[in-house]
């Protein structure tokens, strides 16, 4: 399975882009989609839209992993980031990628095991467990990464428990 991962922004879009096969990962790519501040809003979204479906393109994942919003202090700055999230999402469904949220208690539990874990925890252990020199940068990046690998461990949690739910019903 290619899995995309999505950390959302409009001034920084951090995407990975990660093969898991037989329980193992293969990176085969990640980046960050950026916006000059400045530029005018709707002139940001186009360069985000466009970024991401050349990303889509290259890559053709069967799975996108991006982090569910809510809101904090900031609500300005969320309907932004829920934007630019928007046009990220259309990029997806237009090229037929299904799409799968996480909150940052999900990615957490999935890549460290403990969903309270501090965000170097998360960076660290998708270093590790991708095979990586390094932490990749800028932190938007790594984010995406971790998201990635959370789908690849939640999907196919939920596939074994499909079967195992379908073996029982045949037991019965």
């Amino acid at each position: 399975m290619i899995i995309l991962g999505i950390d959302p922004g409009y001034a920084i879009v951090g995407w990975g882009v990660l093969e898991y096969t037989r329980g193992q990962f293969r990176v085969l790519g990640y980046g960050a989609i950026t916006t000059p501040a400045g530029m005018p809003f709707e002139k940001r979204l186009e360069i985000i839209y466009k970024d991401m479906c050349t990303v889509i393109g290259k890559y053709r994942p069967e799975a996108l992993s991006i982090e569910k919003l809510f809101f904090t202090n900031n609500k300005t700055t969320g309907i932004d980031v829920a934007q630019a999230r928007g046009v990220i999402l259309l990029a997806a469904t237009m090229s037929g990628v299904s799409i799968n949220e996480y909150t940052p208690p999900q990615v957490k539990q999935a890549v460290v095991g403990y969903g309270k874990a501090e965000k170097k925890q998360v960076m660290e252990m998708t270093r590790v467990l991708l095979k990586l020199r390094e932490v990749p940068k800028p932190d938007d990046t790594a984010d995406a990464l971790a998201l990635a690998v959370c789908h690849a461990h939640c999907s196919g949690s939920s596939l074994q428990k499909s079967i195992l739910e379908k073996y029982k019903l045949l037991q019965k």
